[in-house]
Formats: C-alpha cells, structure tokens, sequence
C-alpha cells in the first residue's frame, strides 16, 4: 500500500466519522427543535415526545432541515411565531446539539 493510498483512506475515513457526528447532531437538533415548539403549542409528556419524535422520523427520511423549518412554522404560525424565528431557533439548537455530539453526550 503506498503512502497516497493510506492518505486517501485517511481522508475517507475522516469524511464518514463527520458524516455520521453531522448526522448526530442533526437529529439531536430535530428532538430539541421539536421539544422546544411542542411546549409553544401546550403538548406536554407523551404528547410532546411524539411530536418531536415526528420531527426526528422525518429528518431521518429526507435528511432536510427545510422540512423540519416547514413543518414547524405551519404549526407555530397560529401562534404568531414567524419562520425566520424558527430558522433562528434551529441555528441555536444545532450549535447546542454539535458541542453536545463532540463531548460524546
């Protein structure tokens, strides 16, 4: 194996483990998102859990934040909460959930 061969597999690997810790905090994001919209909508326990646990099934199946965004702002707009307030949530939520990721919690 030669030294650009062992580089090239460095370099793959490294693509797969941010893949997957990209992927992890993605989805910790949709579940807080989802937590953080269910209390503004009144959901509480089980109900809470299920919808954040929608979010999460979602992202899972697309791996598209538009889609959490869109989903969200439909459900918070009757509560006069805009979609550039949820963007601005799920920026938040994402740095929170990248520092949880990388300290492996």
């Amino acid at each position: 194996m030669t030294t650009f061969d062992k580089r090239e597999q460095g370099f793959e690997a490294k693509f797969v483990h941010d893949e997957e810790l990209r992927f992890k905090a993605m989805a910790r994001c949709n579940k807080m998102v989802g937590l953080w919209a269910a209390g503004l909508l009144g959901l509480s326990g089980d109900a809470a859990g299920t919808y954040s646990n929608g979010l999460v099934t979602a992202y899972l199946e697309t791996q598209a934040i538009e889609g959490t965004l869109r989903k969200v702002a439909a459900d918070l707009a009757p509560k006069g909460i805009s979609e550039q307030q949820i963007a601005n949530k799920i920026d938040e939520l994402l740095l929170v959930a990248m520092q949880q990721v990388d300290a492996g919690s």
